[in-house]
């Protein structure tokens, strides 16, 4: 039970990774925020972010497993995330507004 939320919360930290390395971009977070200006705090923030939340999602998986495994599980859970993270980007973009809830207009 431990491990499965342990993977869960990988998968989560993953895709909000993901999420905010793809709201540092220009034209992300135009889709995202529309005409809203993006400062260049807010974007070395969201790459911190997306970074730390990489970072935790590999730390979650070698919580589980071993090395050699929690290392193809964190690949797998990072193309699961790009993934989904570029579908979400193509048909609901404004989805994402929740990984920068704390950026006023």
């Amino acid at each position: 039970m431990l491990d499965s939320m342990f993977l869960a919360g990988a998968l989560i930290a993953s895709v909000a990774g993901m999420g905010w390395l793809a709201l540092a971009m220009e034209t992300h977070w135009e889709q995202v925020r529309g005409s809203d200006l993006r400062s260049l705090r807010i974007t070395t923030q969201l790459r911190c972010m997306g970074a730390a939340g990489l970072f935790v999602s590999l730390l979650f998986c070698l919580k589980v497993d071993h090395a050699s495994m929690a290392a193809l599980v964190w690949v797998m859970t990072l193309a699961i995330a790009a993934v989904s993270t570029a579908f979400t980007l193509t048909w609901r973009p404004r989805w994402l507004r929740i990984l920068v809830f704390w950026v006023r207009r």
